[in-house]
């Protein structure tokens, strides 16, 4: 049996006390062996970046919501403006958050970042919930004040542009959230400016654009296996890659080159990260 699966049952098969089930379960099984416990810090490499626009009906402090700043970062037909910006700890909360949001003629920016908008909102808003209901039931499972010692959660929400021209911005979107249990979330967008519209993968590969993804991410899971057939990704049967669709997430970058990012866990246990896989030339 391959060891991530029996892993992966025996970490399905813990039992979990009944007085914490509807509080904390989806919190733990998000932990997974050795990501627990791991506090998020800035993010200042690879796909943890995020773009946002947070308002004022977020549950935050007037703290958070005055943290503003407006920093163009990109010119052409749109910019990216830095609109909110708050590194600090409320509550027991470590708040680690760049808010930009981009400004571009027609409808599509506006969509964008009303989507992202709501992605925040609800990030944020669960994130408080998931806090105090784990303090909640800590102590009322007969946690002790000493015990607690002074525990936070780390919240982080940024951004990072993969690239841009005149008229195309690939950007990718992650929210953070670590204490006893740990999430991450990624969104990639990847917008034509000049024509308000997405950007797809079946117009940058071309019409065999199934097989060519699915060609190159089996590729990559080939070449991870090392020399005594260890591998980190879960073969198929075992929740792995099965193929890729028009959901499946992309970044591009400034060689145009699109980039699959797989969600932590989806494919490929904890320590192999987010997996990336870039589409290059046939």
């Amino acid at each position: 049996m391959n060891e991530f699966r029996k892993a992966r049952e025996d970490y399905e098969a813990t039992p979990i006390p009944q007085e914490l089930e509807d509080r904390v379960r989806a919190g733990i099984r998000q932990g997974k062996a050795n990501y627990r416990r791991q506090r998020w810090r800035k993010y200042a490499t690879g796909a943890a970046a995020c773009l946002v626009v947070l308002v004022g009906a977020l549950n935050l402090s007037p703290t958070v919501a005055a943290a503003a700043a407006e920093v163009p970062v990109l010119g052409g037909l749109f910019r990216i403006l830095t609109v909110r910006d708050f590194h600090g700890e409320e509550d027991g909360i470590n708040y680690d958050i760049s808010v930009p949001g981009v400004e571009a003629e027609g409808g599509l920016a506006q969509r964008v970042n009303d989507v992202i908008q709501e992605k925040v909102n609800a990030h944020l808003a669960k994130a408080q919930q998931d806090w105090e209901d784990y303090k909640e039931a800590f102590f009322a499972t007969g946690g002790t004040q000493e015990e607690w010692g002074g525990r936070t959660m780390d919240v982080v929400v940024d951004y990072e542009v993969k690239s841009q021209t005149d008229t195309r911005l690939s950007f990718v979107v992650t929210f953070g959230e670590g204490w006893v249990a740990s999430m991450e979330e990624t969104y990639c967008y990847n917008l034509d400016l000049a024509e308000a519209r997405d950007i797809t993968l079946a117009e940058l590969l071309g019409e065999n654009w199934v097989e060519r993804c699915n060609e190159t991410v089996r590729a990559g899971i080939a070449a991870s296996v090392d020399e005594e057939g260890f591998t980190f990704f879960f073969a198929p049967e075992e929740g792995g890659f099965a193929t890729v669709d028009e959901n499946t997430a992309f970044y591009i970058r400034e060689d145009g080159v699109p980039v699959l990012v797989f969600p932590r866990y989806s494919i490929a246990a904890g320590a192999a990260g987010s997996p990336e896989f870039p589409v290059e030339g046939e």
